[in-house]
């Protein structure tokens, strides 16, 4: 009989959470320990429910493969929000230093970023994923029909998976954006433009003028190439966004 090792990957870095929470001041208010203590447990949660949906993702990618003889994930990316990244959303929002506001109203503290290969890809997948029996979808953006004024395409979809421990079933959101290779690219450049830059005001608005422009180009590209692939390749073509959980 053979071993099987466990693969220890845990994200989550309890005392490094301890000691970054323990300096937080948040209008004179800290966290006391009972809530350090939930919050560790509350990330341990987000993080079994962003590898349970990307487990069913590989999953779902290596059906295709078997089935169709197609990947339509060509990678993915996970991460979890850090400490600063939530105390930050809260302060945004004006929401209380605790668990249950975090719990309560942020839905993105878990989150995987579905790179595929076609448009085709990107709908087939999050559709057949929001099929599963144990999934619910909670909220539905896209992009990708209704791209953003900057060019900004992507399909956000928030999942809730349940995250099974010794104290039962927690049903915890994921948030999971599905693109495509070049939605991402051009994601990446712009992302790094807005935010990464210190470009004098004129030169930024030329640059974000041309990646609109670029951001339609794509867009054309990307529909002959899908034609294409179609003609080509069996797989399913699915058009629309998934539904939202009745």
């Amino acid at each position: 009989m053979g071993f099987v090792i466990l693969d220890r990957h845990s994200r989550v870095n309890a005392s490094g959470i301890k000691a970054r929470l323990s300096s937080v001041d948040y209008n004179g208010a800290r966290f006391d320990l009972d809530e350090v203590s939930e919050f560790i447990d509350l990330m341990q949660v987000y993080e079994g429910a962003m590898y349970e949906i990307s487990t069913k993702l590989e999953i779902l990618d290596d059906e295709f493969q078997v089935r169709f003889s197609h990947d339509p994930i060509h990678h993915m990316e996970r991460r979890l929000k850090s400490v600063d990244s939530i105390i930050g959303k809260l302060r945004r929002r004006d929401l209380p230093l605790n668990t249950r506001a975090i719990r309560d109203n942020l839905f993105d503290v878990a989150g995987i970023r579905v790179i595929c290969n076609y448009r085709d890809d990107v709908y087939s997948v999050a559709n057949y994923l929001s099929a599963q029996s144990d999934i619910q979808v909670l909220r539905v953006k896209d992009y990708i029909k209704n791209p953003k004024q900057n060019g900004y395409r992507s399909l956000h979809v928030i999942y809730a998976v349940p995250v099974f421990l010794s104290s039962g079933a927690h049903y915890t959101p994921v948030e999971v954006q599905f693109r495509t290779i070049a939605m991402d690219y051009w994601a990446s450049l712009e992302h790094a433009l807005r935010y990464k830059s210190d470009l004098p005001d004129a030169k930024l608005a030329e640059h974000s003028q041309t990646l609109l422009d670029c951001a339609r180009s794509l867009q054309n590209i990307e529909v002959q190439m899908q034609n294409i692939h179609r003609d080509i390749n069996g797989a399913p073509q699915v058009g629309d966004a998934p539904k939202t959980s009745a």
